[in-house]
């Protein structure tokens, strides 16, 4: 576990502090595009994240790769290095995409290429845990077919979803660590040393994510772009495939003895990887089958961008920002620790389902509470945004009598590449008498 956490702190420390100077490079290079008819965000934010997020990862797997207890994964294994050649090459078509918007067309062939070249070098589903059947092998065709599908529509499904500040980021790693414990629980409870692959690959995936969100939530100083939503999505499906098509079931040694309900039980963990990738990317992958349907119904192509997304939809039934994070991050929390937790107590799980079901009453009662503004307690104020603070009787009062408040005159500036660092605040307004120039 202790290498599994360096991993991820190296990751994280490298992809925080390349974001910085990524940025200003973004910007002299002219990758900030001018903001479109579907884009939430006022200001240019310049793009190409993605740069940052893939050295991250190669840091990552450079550490790795030099420690005791992991540099075994690269003996043993071919997936590492087949990670690193596919994401290598849709990271440079993301930074393409970035600088130079090229066609949704060949986006898609070059990430049907880059999960070839992952399939080539032994990264693919091998067979199938089918409930009811048992293990299915797959031949070569399939298993490559299947393979190249999932890595498809797991980096569109992240693509999709990344149309707010930190959302993208933020779900895909709450995604990470359900599958971290899930695959560390096969490979240190089972003694199964296959599963190392895919629990290394998630303890990187959110130290990506981690060290990217200081920069990305809102306001954004940077957007991580298709460079970087198409990254994690690759990576996020290279674990899944790890764990679900070149995992032995029967290497499990499961007790299948008993009645059918124990046996059902027992062979839980089995199904479990069948199962896992899809409640990884649930909600984004809800977005993007709406998202092809109601582009089809409306006669548009597919790839084309609109804001009938689901954190569109949330801004408009009146949810801030913020809040419309929050509530994708609860709903992605709750289907994937879900899972996780049903797999590991399975023989209680009715107290699970039970739960999750409270749970997400819970979490409807905040989707249906747009204009509800929670407030910190009073020891706790100077612990939160200043947002969530209690206003002071007198400041209520001159609120509601529409008094004026005496603020400094501010008058809005357009962004540049002076005046934002990765966690301070930044200022949208300038005091024009100290700036001394209308920039």
């Amino acid at each position: 576990m202790r290498e599994y956490l360096l991993t991820l702190c190296i990751t994280a420390a490298v992809t925080y502090l390349l974001t910085g100077p990524v940025r200003k490079f973004a910007i002299v290079a002219g990758a900030m595009p001018e903001i479109r008819a579907r884009d939430v965000h006022r200001e240019p934010t310049p793009r190409l994240g993605g740069i940052a997020m893939f050295f991250g990862l190669c840091a990552g797997l450079l550490v790795a790769d030099h420690l005791a207890n992991l540099d075994q994964v690269f003996e043993s294994s071919n997936e590492p290095r087949a990670l690193l050649s596919g994401a290598a090459l849709i990271w440079l078509i993301g930074v393409l995409d970035d600088k130079f918007e090229i066609d949704a067309l060949i986006k898609l062939g070059g990430q049907m290429i880059a999960a070839g070249v992952m399939v080539m070098q032994g990264l693919t589903i091998l067979w199938l845990p089918v409930p009811g059947v048992g293990t299915v092998s797959l031949t070569q065709w399939q298993g490559t077919l299947l393979t190249v599908a999932l890595v498809v529509i797991t980096i569109n499904a992240v693509n999709f979803v990344d149309g707010l500040d930190g959302l993208a980021a933020g779900m895909v790693c709450i995604a990470a660590a359900a599958f971290f414990l899930y695959a560390y629980r096969i490979w240190y409870g089972y003694g199964i040393e296959a599963a190392a692959p895919a629990t290394l690959f998630a303890a990187i995936l959110m130290g990506m994510c981690l060290g990217f969100l200081p920069h990305n939530m809102h306001p954004a100083r940077i957007f991580m772009g298709d460079s970087g939503s198409m990254l994690i999505g690759l990576v996020l499906a290279a674990g899944a495939i790890s764990m679900t098509g070149q995992i032995d079931p029967d290497a499990m040694a499961l007790n299948f003895g008993g009645s059918t309900r124990d046996t059902t039980h027992a062979m839980l963990p089995v199904f479990i990887p069948l199962v896992m990738p899809l409640t990884i990317i649930a909600i984004p992958f809800a977005d993007l089958v709406l998202a092809i349907v109601r582009r089809t119904w409306n006669g548009q192509s597919p790839f084309a961008a609109d804001r009938g997304h689901l954190h569109h939809r949330l801004l408009e039934i009146g949810h801030s920002h913020s809040r419309a994070v929050l509530i994708m991050y609860f709903w992605s929390a709750l289907i994937a620790f879900g899972a996780v937790a049903y797999s590991v107590h399975s023989a209680s799980g009715m107290w699970v389902v039970l739960t999750i079901v409270a749970l997400s009453f819970v979490g409807l009662v905040l989707l249906l509470l747009p204009r509800f503004t929670p407030h910190a307690p009073r020891w706790a104020e100077h612990l939160v945004p200043p947002r969530y603070r209690r206003r002071k009787a007198g400041a209520e009062e001159s609120h509601e009598a529409g008094e004026a408040v005496d603020e400094p005159d501010r008058t809005p500036i357009p962004a540049g590449v002076n005046g934002a660092t990765a966690i301070g605040a930044r200022s949208r307004f300038t005091d024009r008498r100290k700036a001394g120039s209308s920039r």
